[in-house]
């Protein structure tokens, strides 16, 4: 193989390398179809975007979407966003959803709408389309205790000026069942609440629950009202259980201490018993004493037991037991 052969090697591989780096670096297809659209993209951005690591499909495709649909959108905005971390299409999708139902949204707004990370087109759509979001079983008390278990409907809106920074539909089922509660409660009677299940959501609606979040209710309509358990009869029954347990505790603590008080006076007359008994054994020492002293006589004797045993035959015939005389 001579020179120039290899002359011509070199020259035709470096060719094929530049023209290879060339397609890579500028997506010539694409680039006749951003020009073809009206949306054209100059070579050198596209490089640049190459260089910055942008896959240039991602930014040229939405831009010919927001260009054939009227809307101005920069290549420089679209790949800001992207760099960003924030999905152009869905934001591009949006900006032309929004155009078409005469929202006032603007690129900047749906970006920040993307990047605090809901769903911008999402949002539109329930702009135009709202949503029906129905709330857990709510249980409360009417005045008169009974209970009542609503289940409400919500019609939102998404509110495009409030969805960054606004609270989101949990937000909205915690205060509407809030609300429930406090309407159900600050009825006399449950009766009052079934006859007109719609004074809740009246009553729910004046409140501006909305305020603050994400979204705007169109309305709140009861969709089930149950009747439950009779609260008040069953916290009266408890009460009167606890009251009862109580007289009882008190009851039994009265009788613990009637007993205590018998076991001591049984105590104290046993005790006295004793000393009955101990005083009695020392009458016949002193009457033996007072004999042998000459201070008592054998007549004083003989009367003294005569009145024992006539004492002892009352009590007898009268029916009584009398103590035993020795």
């Amino acid at each position: 193989m001579g020179d120039d052969q290899i002359m011509y090697l070199i020259l035709g591989g470096g060719g094929f390398i530049v023209v290879a780096m060339f397609l890579y670096f500028v997506p010539v297809r694409l680039w006749i179809a951003a020009l073809a659209s009206g949306a054209g993209v100059s070579i050198t951005k596209l490089i640049a975007m190459r260089l910055r690591r942008v896959a240039p499909a991602s930014i040229v495709n939405p831009r010919i979407s927001a260009v054939k649909a009227g809307l101005d959108v920069s290549v420089d905005m679209l790949e800001a966003h992207f760099l960003a971390g924030g999905n152009v299409d869905r934001v591009v999708f949006a900006l032309i959803s929004a155009d078409k139902a005469r929202i006032d949204l603007t690129f900047s707004e749906a970006a920040a709408i993307d990047l605090a990370g809901r769903d911008v087109l999402e949002a539109v759509k329930m702009s135009v389309n709202p949503k029906v979001i129905q709330t857990p079983k709510v249980s409360a008390m009417a005045g008169d205790g009974i209970q009542l278990i609503a289940v409400s409907r919500i019609t939102l809106r998404a509110n495009i000026k409030r969805l960054v920074g606004g609270a989101g539909e949990e937000t909205i089922l915690a205060r509407v069942g809030e609300g429930i509660v406090t309407t159900i409660g600050s009825a006399a009677s449950h009766k009052a609440v079934l006859e007109n299940p719609d004074r809740i959501s009246k009553m729910v609606m004046d409140k501006g629950l909305d305020a603050g979040t994400a979204y705007e209710i169109l309305s709140i309509d009861i969709a089930d009202v149950d009747v439950g358990a009779n609260i008040g009869a069953k916290l009266q029954i408890d009460q009167a259980e606890a009251d009862k347990n109580i007289a009882q505790a008190r009851a039994e603590g009265r009788r613990a201490m009637a007993v205590a008080q018998e076991q001591e006076n049984q105590a104290r007359l046993k005790e006295a018993h004793a000393k009955v008994a101990e005083a009695e054994a020392e009458v016949p020492k002193a009457i033996a004493e007072a004999l042998r002293a000459g201070n008592f006589g054998y007549m004083d004797y003989l009367q003294m037991k005569n009145l024992e045993a006539d004492t002892e035959m009352r009590h007898r015939i009268s029916g009584m037991t009398g103590p035993e005389t020795k």
